[in-house]
């Protein structure tokens, strides 16, 4: 089998790398042609903004929305994550263009700027199940976008915590009072920004009080939150993380494995090779990346 990377910007070499520890091959898709001879396309994570003026340059929107209308394989990462969503929120003037296919809402760098990266321990139980080794996955978050709203097709497959919770400076004790905008209404679910957190909540909330432009409210009286940042839809595949920057690829063996139940019988394994990390023997596997705080 041959995975096409798009290749335009953004971390397209560490998926490949990924790739060739699986044994697989992995080739840089740049041309709308190119994607006629692969099985499966990988859109990597990078600066979605840009991403998608390129793509559009070398016009090859129309042949990806076919490759995914045609039911193959397709993972995206991060900025891939925001080009396969339906719909997203939070761009810059003007938009950007999107293949679309997975029927939910991305919220374009819902967790920060550059500077608010971080790492986390995610729990993902369907990858455990078919992949085994650790029970958990650490995921890379960059300037990171996150599923607000996900359709009854899309299979959630982690989450990840918000933290909402501040204090003052005079006793951690204290509640900090925050105030917040609307940013997002859907049905009967409001998506809020704390001006002075960085951070978003998603409630129920009757509409008619979204009239109002800020609201309020003690953080500390508030339920911890999760949001979405890996799904399933069919033949789709989305991450707000990276999994191509760390040692562990069974997120890679997973995608492999969903092209193989579609066109061959699934291999029993998918053996990392060259200094791939042994997950089935527990070992921990390297995080390449710093942890950002």
């Amino acid at each position: 089998m041959t995975i096409g990377v798009l290749a335009l910007q953004g971390s397209y070499n560490e998926h490949i790398s990924a790739l060739r520890r699986l044994g697989v091959k992995g080739v840089e898709i740049k041309k709308p042609g190119q994607l006629d001879n692969i099985s499966a396309l990988i859109i990597p994570g990078g600066e979605s903004t840009t991403m998608a003026k390129l793509a559009e340059y070398h016009n090859l929107f129309p042949a990806l929305r076919e490759f995914v209308k045609m039911g193959k394989p397709v993972w995206g990462t991060c900025a891939g994550l925001i080009f396969l969503a339906d719909k997203a929120i939070g761009q810059k003037e003007g938009g950007q263009e999107l293949v679309g296919g997975l029927d939910c809402t991305v919220h374009r760098n819902f967790f920060g700027s550059q500077i608010q990266s971080f790492e986390v321990d995610l729990s993902v139980p369907e990858l455990s199940a078919q992949e085994g080794g650790l029970p958990s996955f650490r995921g890379v978050f960059i300037r990171a976008p996150a599923i607000v709203e996900a359709g009854p097709g899309v299979e959630v497959l982690a989450a990840c915590p918000v933290s909402l919770k501040t204090t003052s400076s005079k006793s951690d004790a204290d509640t900090q009072e925050l105030s917040f905008s609307v940013i997002h209404i859907s049905h009967s679910t409001v998506i809020i920004a704390f001006r002075n957190c960085a951070s978003y909540l998603m409630i129920p909330v009757d509409p008619l009080f979204c009239g109002y432009p800020v609201f309020h409210i003690i953080v500390e009286s508030l339920p911890e939150q999760k949001v979405i940042v890996a799904v399933k839809q069919g033949n789709l595949l989305g991450t707000a993380f990276h999994p191509e920057l760390t040692g562990d690829t069974r997120w890679h063996s997973y995608f492999l494995k969903m092209l193989a139940k579609e066109n061959e019988p699934a291999p029993t394994t998918l053996a990392a090779v060259e200094g791939g990390v042994d997950l089935t023997a527990g070992q921990t596997p390297e995080i390449e990346m710093p942890i950002y705080q």
